[in-house]
């Protein structure tokens, strides 16, 4: 599901340190009592991104009051594993290229499958059924893993395994980039713009010592391709509406 939620007043956001994650967060401190997060090592080349995580965490609880009262424990899972039998660039120091099936090497087969599932296994013990992800199928890289189709057949094989309600939501779902700046404009103004662009980390990379606008990157990864064209979008965006 995409949409605010109805009638929940907790929920686990998957919190990678990137972007889009940064931004759930955040949407989820709006609409929700008490929110938990969740991240997971699993061997990524841009393990930097773990090392923002409590930097995240710590900046949006200063930013609010309110959001600083709802934002419950954080949980770090080992998933190492998946690194040990994934063959990707993601996992591994191997330059990043498209494939013969047209996606990019990045592709981690298996990960949001898994991240959810022990999400949901985390979740059942904590009287947690709403789990956040910041995945999106408009402007993306092409994981078959982040479409909206596969995350709700898969909530549903959870339910069907835990014989729960759980719900896998998903705010940018169908937003562009662009409309994903504005949405964090929206929540937070430009100091919330402003932290994601200082404390989040969506390099593939994991290059940490040069910052642009947008924030850090290589500035030619997929990640950062998408995030730099988004944010130039949404600037001239508002630049128009001036």
């Amino acid at each position: 599901m995409t949409g605010t939620p109805e009638s929940a007043t907790k929920s686990l956001v998957l919190l990678s340190g990137g972007q889009d994650s940064a931004v759930c967060l955040a949407w989820a401190l709006t609409n929700y009592a008490q929110v938990e997060t969740l991240g997971f090592s699993y061997g990524q080349r841009h393990s930097v991104e773990l090392e923002c995580r409590p930097k995240l965490r710590e900046a949006l609880a200063a930013l609010s009051p309110e959001w600083a009262a709802r934002l419950g424990p954080d949980h770090v899972l080992d998933l190492s594993i998946l690194g040990a039998v994934s063959d990707t660039a993601l996992t591994s120091d191997a330059e990043i290229a498209f494939g013969a099936n047209g996606l990019p090497n990045t592709f981690v087969p298996g990960r949001n499958l898994l991240f959810f599932t022990l999400a949901a296994a985390l979740g059942y013990r904590r009287g947690i059924r709403d789990l956040v992800g910041g995945m999106c199928q408009t402007d993306y890289s092409g994981y078959p893993d982040c479409r909206d189709e596969t995350l709700q057949t898969l909530a549903s094989a959870i339910n069907l395994g835990t014989d729960e309600q759980f719900r896998i939501v998903t705010p940018l779902m169908w937003r562009t980039k662009a409309e994903t700046w504005a949405m964090t404009h929206a929540l937070g103004g430009n100091p919330l713009v402003d932290i994601v662009a200082e404390h989040s980390h969506t390099c593939y990379k994991g290059v940490r010592d040069h910052r642009h606008e947008w924030g850090y990157g290589c500035g030619a990864c997929p990640a950062c391709d998408l995030r730099a064209k988004g944010y130039k979008a949404w600037r001239d965006m508002v630049a128009s509406q001036q």
